[in-house]
């Protein structure tokens, strides 16, 4: 992926460009990144694409390498695709940057997010930014590990995607996928490491070639991002095989499984969006699922809200359903369909039109889509308007006309006036025209038939209507009426004006009103049958009586005629209903329904009182008012289908629809027409012997029930001894097989089962052997139960076979033949640590209940008790049986004697507890340690009984222990004596307490390392030099005793005491140890106390004359101690730059970047201080060494700072040298020469002189090369 990775900043792209690297000798060369990097021909080339790792033997002669001096460069890697990111390892030629940050991106560069912040300083670079630790896996901080500026090369920067510290309980959920996932990746230096060149005193033209950014190797790790759902990947496309088919190169397009697809998986495939994609999580793979459209589509979508609603069960929505279907599953029909019964709905046939008329029809002609029982559809069924009817709703109903799709309710109604129109007629559907009475007229028949002869008079607003009705009495052949009020002389039972309503308790009989029934005529020919039709709901009633006569063409019905009361005219009507609809009737099976007509007025209503609500009857037909389930005029007849005429009216049938052959039944008993193996008054169950209605069975009973349960068919009162659902086997106690056959047969174990010796519960034939096997009774055992089993034996006291249990109060394993004696029943082997007769004890060494088989083994200690109850080895010790408590030994105590009593210790001793004996008055209680009998002693006492002092103490236990109070860092142990309370001191330390260092070891307690060994010379010398002076002492009383006198010098005494003060400053200052000083001070006050003691008494001059001139010595040692402090001064300052100097020639790099990581401010520092240039520092080392520090060491005659001799030791000073090493190493040869004079002085004291001098200048010298040594 060279060509997808890219750098904001490359040396030498445009032309060579000049770079230094960072050493003691600084060297420079070219960058020209112009072409690729070729190790012979453009090994100076320095592009980005370097920093892939190629694993070649000499990959570190190639990197990438910035521009000089730039603070912001990026490197980004842009990926084909989604990629899973687990790691980044930068691996850096130069310093690692000073402050960088870590992007990503996962929308191919639109935006980015950081990954993490990398700093030396976080505070200074990246302010805003937390520098950790990070409190959870997402937090963004910034790291200072990877910024330091050691080392100077191949430092590494590290980053993974997620914090190994924080433990991911599941990798899958969004919030982490989206951690690792990214299209690009960009890395952004933001600060180079600069080292201040000031501090190395070097001047370059440009200061910034030094500083750059420069990858070796960049290491991207991750796997291609599938979501869980492929195991490999392959290229994205087919591009350069050189490129993208590396060997271990990780692709970006996943193999995908699962039903996904995607470079990443990311989207479910085509067609199986029934669930909702998401990534695979562990062993759960979350496949897509293949969407239901049933054959009728091949495409569809995911719809949450759908997935929701199912409670997660589906969610896919099929789109462009075929064949006709719409839903979510193409699983109804669409509009203006509905699904054929017959077929189910993935067949491509399934949805057929509708065939309804729009104009009759709710929503224009929609069918309903399916039979649904629960909602009461049935599928193609059209849903009418409310006054429409037929099965295409292309109709009006009875009494209402003009179908329109525009009319709300389809028809509207023809309102036929009831006055003007006929009875039980309706109106014309097509027009609306209603059938008019004789006299009436209009559409409505609303309207009489205007005569000239009527008198219209009497009132404007019947003035359309005749006078009078039919009803009233005629004159001269027209009904008159009477002028002043219009009221019309009635016929008698007549009554109101116009003489057109019956009385009460009278009607008017219709035209029609004698009908005579087709279903009672004598047919005259046997293929006429009657057809009984029950009324229904939703459905006109357009015949009369219980129904209708089948009469095929060519035969014929008889009616027989009795109540027509005298002889006239009358008009024969047919009413009928063809079965078959044709063009024409001819040769029709006609259903004939005839009657007369006539016109009789005024006749009495009869209802019935059983039939009728009431009395009164309807004005015109004189129908009366029935009662449930009731039917004739009079109310006196059961309707078709009802039974049980009396005052409750009448009992609806009920005949079951499955069960029955009709609906219609007796009209007496009520008993419905029952199909065969049907039985009950509405046949509603099955017959005896049957079962499973309406499709009703024989029981399955074998032969051995007559009877069965009539839903189950589960079988009952089974005999011959069978048993079972079917009577299929034999009942427990009995053999055989009913199902073949064969009888069921007395098992005799040994008795039958109906005597008092039958010890089985059941028996089998052995299909091997045929012989009988009985399974017997607990307590009983043998192929027929005839013997006692394993844990039972033979009541003694029983005539017969009875096997009593062993009572051994369930301690014995039963099945055992030997657990217990078969003829006395003594137990013999008891089991769960019991033993006894009956194993109703438990066994020694146990305790508990043997009768609850809680028989638990005792937990004595075998040291709290005698060894008399504890045997050892694996026998258990006894105890109490019932409670389980242990016989301790004396002074023991414990339920399982496990621990001594209060006061008591020494259990381990098997012999019992002894007594503590703590001390009364030194101890806190008589309570000791039960394993060790320490008494808890009070400060200052120890021992096991606290009777002796505790270390750091000394004295007598018995009347008072006093602490030493040694420093315990100063001791060894003992720390102090027990006796004296001297404390023992450890070697190097000393005082009364131990707190103080010894002579010869350096004056930092408690350390108090050992002097150098140069101190046991000085302090031999500085001892000599002591015993000289005592000897001059005793040399001046030998002088005192002769009474010599210098009166010359009284003034030099004065000098003399001030001198004596300026050493005491001096040795202020000490050079040796304090103890050494300290001894010299003492020394020189009893020098002066003598020579005081000498100037007054014996005022000998001749001897006193060097002491006079000690005043001259005292000068000359302040002259030389300031020399000396100024040496010492300036040893001291050459010294760190010595080490400097040494440093900086063997890693000033890493040097610099310990001082840059102590001071976050230190650069800034850097270029305000003026560092001493190597110039300066051979100056310096020519102070030192006597000579010019800038001459070669093959000139330099006194040496210098690396300078050698022919021996390959370090050259520095020499004679004539006047630098401070060799002026020291004079001084202390000087001084050794000192110390000989100092042992000659009695001898010779004509040169004192002289010998002052020499110890002036040997304390000088001394001082110098003490301070020398020190620095």
């Amino acid at each position: 992926r060279s060509k997808q990775l890219t750098a904001s900043s490359t040396c030498g792209m445009n032309s060579p460009q000049k770079y230094c690297i960072i050493g003691y000798l600084e060297k420079c060369f070219l960058c020209d990144s112009r072409y690729p990097y070729n190790p012979y021909t453009q090994h100076n080339s320095h592009m980005v694409e370097n920093v892939i790792t190629t694993f070649e033997p000499d990959r570190r002669k190639k990197w990438w390498q910035s521009e000089n001096g730039i603070d912001h460069v990026s490197i980004r890697l842009d990926l084909e695709t989604l990629f899973q990111f687990s790691h980044l390892i930068l691996t850096f030629k130069t310093f690692r940057p000073a402050a960088m940050l870590v992007e990503r991106s996962t929308d191919f560069g639109q935006t980015w997010k950081a990954f993490r912040y990398f700093a030396q300083d976080c505070a200074a670079s990246f302010p805003n930014i937390s520098s950790g630790p990070a409190k959870s896996v997402g937090d963004i901080i910034c790291d200072s590990r990877y910024s330091d500026i050691e080392p100077s090369t191949e430092g590494e920067v590290v980053l993974k995607a997620l914090d190994p510290s924080f433990e991911i309980q599941n990798p899958y959920v969004p919030y982490i996928q989206e951690l690792i996932t990214l299209t690009n990746l960009r890395i952004n230096f933001t600060k180079l490491h600069t080292l201040g060149d000031a501090l190395l005193g070097r001047r370059h033209i440009d200061p910034l070639e030094k500083y750059y950014y420069a990858v070796y190797e960049m290491v991207v790790r991750g796997s291609c991002f599938c979501n869980g759902h492929a195991s490999q990947c392959d290229p994205v496309q087919n591009l350069r095989g050189d490129v993208f088919h590396q060997s271990g190169m990780v692709h970006g397009r996943c193999i995908c499984h699962h039903n996904t697809e995607g470079l990443s998986c990311e989207r479910c495939k085509d067609f199986y969006n029934d669930a909702p994609w998401r990534p695979a999580e562990g062993t759960q793979d979350n496949a897509c699922k293949r969407c239901n459209c049933n054959g009728h589509s091949g495409r569809c979508h995911f719809d949450m809200v759908v997935y929701q609603a199912s409670g997660g069960v589906s969610g896919g929505v099929c789109e462009d359903c075929q064949d006709n279907t719409t839903g979510q599953h193409c699983d109804q029909c669409k509009r203006f369909f509905y699904q054929d019964p017959l077929k189910v709905i993935s067949d491509p046939q399934a949805c057929i039109p509708c065939d309804c008329d729009p104009e009759g029809t709710l929503h224009n002609g929609v069918c309903e889509s399916r039979t649904d029982p629960a909602l009461g559809t049935v599928a193609g069924r059209c849903p009418c308007k409310e006054n429409v009817e037929g099965v295409h709703c292309d109709k009006c109903r009875a009494n209402y006309y003009g179908l329109s799709g525009s009319h709300p309710l389809g028809c509207q109604p023809c309102n036929c006036d009831p006055s003007g129109s006929l009875p039980f007629s309706i109106c014309d559907p097509a027009t609306g025209q209603c059938l008019c009475q004789q006299f009436a007229t209009g559409q409505r028949c609303e309207k009489c038939v205007v005569r000239t002869h009527m008198e219209l008079s009497f009132s404007p607003a019947v003035s359309t209507q005749p006078c009078c009705t039919l009803m009233s009495t005629f004159t001269n052949s027209y009904p008159r009426c009477s002028p002043k009020d219009g009221q019309c002389k009635c016929l008698p039972n007549i009554v109101s004006r116009q003489c057109n309503e019956p009385a009460p308790g009278y009607f008017f009989l219709p035209l029609d009103y004698y009908i005579y029934e087709a279903e009672h005529a004598k047919p005259l020919d046997s293929a006429v049958a009657v057809v009984f039709r029950q009324p229904s709901a939703g459905r006109s009633v357009t015949w009369t009586g219980p129904g209708f006569a089948r009469v095929p063409s060519g035969a014929g019905l008889r009616f027989a005629i009795n109540n027509v009361p005298f002889a006239m005219d009358f008009d024969i009507t047919i009413r009928y209903e063809p079965e078959v609809l044709l063009m024409s009737c001819v040769s029709c099976d006609v259903v004939i329904d005839a009657g007369s007509i006539l016109s009789i007025i005024g006749c009495t209503c009869k209802c019935n009182p059983q039939g009728s609500l009431n009395a009164s009857c309807s004005k015109l037909g004189g129908q009366c008012q029935c009662k449930a389930n009731v039917v004739g005029r009079c109310c006196d007849t059961c309707s078709a289908g009802s039974y049980g005429f009396g005052f409750h009216g009448c009992y609806a049938c009920e005949c079951h629809p499955q069960g029955s052959l009709s609906t219609l039944c007796d009209q007496v008993t009520g008993q419905c027409s029952c199909r065969r193996e049907v039985d009950g008054q509405r046949c509603s169950r099955c017959l005896a012997g049957y079962f499973g209605f309406p499709h009703c069975r024989p029981c399955p009973c074998n032969g051995y029930a007559e009877l069965c349960d009539p839903v189950t068919g589960v079988c009952l009162n089974c005999h011959s001894f069978t048993t079972g659902s079917h009577c299929e086997r034999c009942m427990d106690g009995y053999y055989g097989n009913p199902l073949k056959g064969e009888p069921c047969h007395p098992c005799m174990c040994p008795g039958a089962p109906t005597s008092n010796r039958y010890f089985a519960h059941s028996c089998y034939q052995d299909s091997q052997s045929a012989q009988l096997v009985c399974n017997c009774l607990e307590g009983y055992s043998g192929n027929r139960c005839d013997e006692c089993p394993s844990g039972f034996y033979k009541n003694p006291g029983s005539p017969g076979l009875d096997c009593v249990s062993c009572p051994c109060n369930n301690n014995i394993d039963v099945t055992d033949p030997e657990s217990c004696n078969r003829v006395t029943g003594e137990c013999t082997k008891c089991l769960h640590n019991t033993h006894g007769t009956n194993c109703q004890f438990c066994k020694p060494g146990y305790f508990g209940s043997a009768l609850n088989q809680n028989c638990q083994r005792c937990m004595c200690n075998p040291v709290g008790v005698g060894p008399a109850m504890c045997p050892g080895g694996d026998a258990a010790c006894l105890c109490d049986a019932a409670t389980g408590a242990c016989p301790c030994l004396p002074n023991v105590v414990g339920a399982t004697c496990d621990q001594c009593a209060s006061g008591y210790w020494d259990l381990a001793s098997g012999k019992g507890c002894q007594i503590c004996d703590c001390d009364p008055k030194n101890s806190q209680s008589n309570q000791c340690d039960q394993l060790t009998g320490q008494c808890p002693c009070k400060l200052g006492y120890s021992g096991r009984c606290c009777d002796e002092c505790e270390e750091n103490y000394f004295g007598s236990p018995q009347t008072h222990c006093i602490s030493c109070e040694c420093n315990p860092a100063g001791t060894s142990q003992p720390k102090c004596d027990k006796a004296t309370g001297a404390c023992n001191c450890r070697a190097g330390v000393t005082g009364r307490f131990c707190d103080q260092c010894g002579h010869g070891f350096e004056k930092n307690f408690p350390s108090c390392r050992q002097c150098h060994l140069c101190f046991d010379q000085w302090d031999t010398e500085i001892t000599a030099l002591a015993q000289t002076v005592q000897g001059l002492m005793r040399f001046a009383a030998n002088l005192e005793d002769k009474g010599g006198r210098m009166p010359s010098c009284d003034m030099r005494f004065k000098a003399f005491e001030d001198a004596i003060s300026e050493i005491e400053r001096i040795l202020r200052h000490p050079v040796l140890s304090l103890e050494a000083l300290s001894g010299i001070k003492d020394f020189q006050r009893y020098i002066q106390t003598q020579a005081n003691t000498e100037l007054n008494a014996t005022k000998t001059q001749w001897v006193l004359n060097p002491i006079c001139l000690a005043t001259e010595a005292i000068s000359s040692i302040r002259k030389h101690s300031e020399v000396s402090l100024l040496a010492e001064q300036k040893t001291g300052g050459t010294t760190p730059i010595v080490k400097y100097s040494e440093y900086t020639r063997n890693h000033a790099l890493v040097m610099l970047g310990d001082q840059a990581l102590k001071a976050s401010n230190v650069l800034e520092q850097l270029k305000m201080i003026k560092s001493p240039n190597i110039q300066n520092l051979s100056e310096k080392v020519g102070t030192i060494c006597g000579a010019p520090g800038d001459q070669p060491c093959v000139t330099a005659a006194c040496g210098g700072a690396l300078c050698r001799d022919s021996h390959g030791l370090r050259q520095c000073g020499g004679p004539n040298c006047s630098g401070a090493l060799p002026v020291s190493t004079d001084a202390f040869r000087k001084a050794e020469e000192t110390a000989v004079l100092l042992n000659n002085f009695t001898t010779h004291p004509q040169e004192p002189e002289n010998q002052v001098l020499y110890i002036r200048c040997s304390i000088s010298n001394l001082h110098l090369f003490s301070e020398m040594d020190r620095g």
